[in-house]
């Protein structure tokens, strides 16, 4: 399905989001913005999508919002939408209980940068490019870019990208670990499709409580992040996915998940 600027379809359990607006580095529109909005939130209660992969075509992922459209257009219900909380792209990625997969394959800066930062996995292309750029417009990352960032790559990096805006290549993001790994630029989909197809395969309850977990245990004590995964197991061990893996294991077959 085409939307202005955005491709979104699924197929096979694999969600794909391609930013579409190459002659503009794939910047987003106010209407791409809500749009957005949309989908991410189709995704998530999708039974037929396990996995979201974002990515962009031509020579850019995305650069963040349209220079051209800030004042003028992202305005009234667009500009509430910014600023809702139940409304951030980046957090509706990390609410999301199906992993996201960030397919990087060329310039990566601003609100695109921060959907990448805010995605549970990126595979870089050799030909990316990264910058937060808003400090060389007079702003900080408006999406959760202070948040990801020293996450990701320790506060002193984070601090340096931040604060002066710079560029840098794919290889220095994977030696940062900005990116979980770089591939041949023309090896891209395949891997990233690689990936996505393992995760379909996987138990969609299992890995959606780990990532909940995960995410979760960044602002809990180790005690606390214990206990509750524990509960966790215990419900998933009562989940016909639990008992067909051990079944599969017992039977020596490759088991077939329902997300039961």
């Amino acid at each position: 399905m085409e939307y202005e600027g955005l491709i979104y379809r699924i197929e096979d359990g694999i969600a794909r989001l391609t930013f579409n607006r190459p002659e503009k580095l794939n910047a987003f529109t106010p209407s791409m913005y809500m749009t957005l909005i949309e989908i991410f939130e189709d995704v998530a209660m999708n039974e037929d999508a396990r996995v979201l992969v974002v990515t962009g075509t031509g020579r850019a992922f995305c650069v963040g919002a349209d220079v051209k459209t800030l004042e003028e257009g992202f305005a009234g219900k667009e500009r509430a939408a910014r600023t809702d909380s139940g409304k951030i792209l980046t957090l509706l990625l990390q609410k999301m209980s199906k992993p996201v997969i960030a397919a990087i394959n060329g310039v990566t800066a601003g609100g695109g940068f921060e959907i990448a930062c805010a995605s549970d996995i990126r595979i870089a292309s050799e030909k990316a490019t990264f910058s937060s750029i808003f400090v060389r417009r007079g702003l900080l990352p408006t999406l959760g870019g202070t948040y990801f960032l020293p996450r990701l790559i320790g506060i002193d990096r984070a601090c340096e990208l931040i604060w002066t805006g710079d560029l840098i290549d794919a290889r220095e993001a994977e030696r940062i670990g900005l990116v979980t790994r770089v591939v041949p630029h023309d090896e891209l989909e395949a891997a990233t499709g690689e990936l996505a197809e393992k995760l379909v395969k996987g138990p969609p309850l299992a890995i959606s409580r780990a990532k909940e977990a995960i995410y979760k245990g960044l602002s809990m004590d180790l005690e606390s992040a214990v206990h509750d995964v524990l509960r966790e197991v215990a419900v998933l061990g009562q989940t016909e996915d639990h008992r067909e893996a051990v079944n599969a294991f017992l039977q020596k077959r490759a088991p077939v998940f329902k997300g039961r």
